[in-house]
């Protein structure tokens, strides 16, 4: 666990708390946000699984302790208060999955002061993260209007835990898959993926890298047909590999994908030359730097597309990539005594 991930004046607030004895105040915390991202009207709160495990596991270890004691700003008193500190208050959270919306408190922290404050800086950025694409992944979903979402985005992350994070809350935000492989062995989450241009460039002929391929995964063939000309080439070529190999030996095409151009018209040109073809069930997937607003574009277009890769402006969320969350304190528990001074 990196529980040195906080701002320092977290550090410093605590250790003026602890000199004033004030460490054994309760205090209370409310994290929440003040606006939605993309100007939307509302945000799927997400990350409660990384805040509840930092909380159980929190602890600084030997070596923690020793960087801060090279500082030279805390006592050895508080050095030691802070070795043997572990979380001992209360947390009260919404459910990952809720719908909510700004000012509401998305958790709340009961605990001494020091304690409440340590955890500022982890828990803001596991939920600001974690609510940030798993909402714009429902957005995305949203727009899609029943067809098919999956994550493309792997290659475009931050680094690779946000890639792997990501795709975990876009696939809770809504999406069927991933293209990230370590999601599938961490969280179990379906990847998926067929071939680059490289694929296709490597052979003579397109029509023999879509043989090959079709050989290799007969029942999962879906063929990138941009690499050349779409419609000239590439849609005729997966034709012409469903009718000469898959469907003799008892397959279907599963699908073409579209990587490049005017998405809608290729879309509508593609899904013609198909059903003419007798592969109605063939299915069109579209990838490209796609995101909820492009896609809203194209169905108004009437485009022909069955499932939508999306990549960089879900797994960044780049048309708004930040979630403003705030942790404040709210209220301060005072004991009374008997005499009620």
């Amino acid at each position: 666990m990196k529980n040195l991930v906080m701002d320092y004046y977290q550090l410093t607030m605590s250790y003026s708390y602890f000199k004033n004895n004030k460490y054994g105040e309760t205090a209370y915390f409310d994290m929440f946000y003040r606006k939605n991202p993309d100007k939307g009207g509302y945000v799927v709160s997400a990350g409660l699984d990384e805040v509840i495990d930092y909380v159980k596991d929190f602890q600084l270890d030997d070596s923690d302790i020793e960087m801060l004691r090279k500082k030279g700003d805390f006592d050895e008193a508080f050095l030691k208060y802070l070795s043997e500190l572990r979380f001992t208050g209360d947390l009260y959270a919404v459910p990952d999955g809720t719908i909510v919306f700004p000012n509401e408190p998305l958790i709340t922290i009961k605990a001494n002061i020091i304690e409440a404050q340590l955890l500022e800086t982890a828990l803001l950025l596991h939920k600001n993260f974690a609510s940030l694409i798993t909402t714009k992944a429902a957005r995305v979903v949203a727009a899609a209007d029943g067809r098919s979402v999956m994550e493309f985005g792997t290659r475009r992350a931050h680094e690779a835990e946000a890639a792997v994070k990501g795709a975990k809350y876009a696939y809770l935000g809504g999406a069927v898959g991933t293209a990230c492989v370590q999601a599938e062995k961490e969280y179990g989450i379906t990847s998926l993926g067929t071939m680059a241009h490289s694929y296709i460039e490597s052979y003579g002929s397109e029509y023999d890298a879509f043989l090959n391929y079709a050989k290799t995964f007969p029942d999962k063939s879906t063929f990138l047909v941009d690499t050349y000309d779409t419609l000239k080439s590439g849609v005729p070529n997966a034709i012409r590999v469903a009718e000469d190999y898959l469907i003799p030996n008892g397959y279907r095409l599963k699908g073409i994908r579209l990587d490049s151009g005017d998405l809608a018209y290729l879309s509508k040109k593609a899904r013609k030359m198909l059903d003419e073809a007798g592969l109605n069930d063939c299915k069109i997937v579209a990838s490209n730097s796609l995101d909820e607003f492009l896609i809203t574009d194209l169905l108004i277009q009437e485009a022909e597309i069955d499932i939508f890769g999306v990549g960089e402006n879900l797994i960044t969320a780049k048309s708004d990539p930040v979630i403003g969350g705030v942790y404040k304190l709210v209220a301060l528990e005072e004991v009374c005594t008997k005499s009620g001074k």
